[in-house]
């Protein structure tokens, strides 16, 4: 049995480059495993929107359905933060671009 090894390009957070970034400010990919991508607003239908709108550039790019494992919905009820709180956890092999690397090798 052979080990074949595919090499990525990464950037300093372990994300493809070419990976959409999310479109608000308030909005990020975190760095944990299973890495939530984070949507947050003070309305619930605009965060769920750009979150949707994300998946979508997303999955364009992969050029697959991105591995989402869960949806997390929370709010933060802190002054001056955003309410509402919607995390994608997504596959981190997709968020770098693994798929995309496995089939330009071929």
């Amino acid at each position: 049995m052979t080990e074949e090894t595919i090499q990525l390009e990464l950037d300093d957070s372990g994300l493809a480059p070419g990976l959409p970034a999310p479109e608000s400010p308030r909005d990020q990919v975190q760095d944990v495993p299973y890495r939530p991508v984070e949507f947050r607003d003070d309305d619930l239908p605009t965060a769920l929107a750009r979150c949707s709108a994300w998946l979508r550039q997303a999955q364009e790019w992969l050029g697959e359905p991105l591995d989402v494992l869960a949806i997390h919905l929370d709010y933060d009820d802190r002054q001056g933060s955003p309410y509402y709180d919607v995390k994608l956890l997504c596959n981190e092999e997709d968020l770098a671009g693994v798929p995309i690397a496995i089939r330009n090798k071929k």
